[in-house]
């Protein structure tokens, strides 16, 4: 049987004007992934400031320099269509790789934040 579950995976941001690599690995019994998320506890940076490259199993999702404000969702949203849908199946031991890079805009100051990625999956129970 399969369960949806959200994944939060996190990084943070310590240098202005720099590139954060991390990877992150799934549970062995993630099956799909169906969506994804970028979020902040400083929505105002991620929006202005950030770009984002994404990887799952070494294929692309979404390209170097994809923009942050495209995979971020407001309160005004409903809960069920928050996430940037994608379609993956058969993930088991997946690895995402999230390369997240900060670039000043002239709108805002720099102050380190934290950057969640938010994955919505499709788990299957373990009996």
């Amino acid at each position: 049987m399969l369960k949806i579950v959200k994944k939060r995976f996190d990084i943070q941001v310590v240098d202005a004007n720099k590139s954060v690599n991390k990877t992150f690995e799934l549970d062995k019994n993630i099956k799909r992934i169906k969506g994804m998320l970028v979020t902040s506890d400083k929505d105002d940076l991620l929006y202005y400031r950030g770009t984002q490259k994404i990887e799952v199993n070494n294929q692309e999702y979404f390209p170097d320099n994809y923009e942050s404000k495209l995979l971020m969702s407001g309160i005004n949203v409903s809960p069920n269509e928050r996430y940037y849908k994608i379609e993956t199946d058969n993930i088991g031991n997946g690895i995402i790789k999230l390369s997240y890079t900060d670039a000043d805009d002239g709108r805002t100051g720099f102050a380190s934040y934290r950057v969640s990625l938010y994955v919505d999956c499709e788990m299957e129970d373990e009996l």
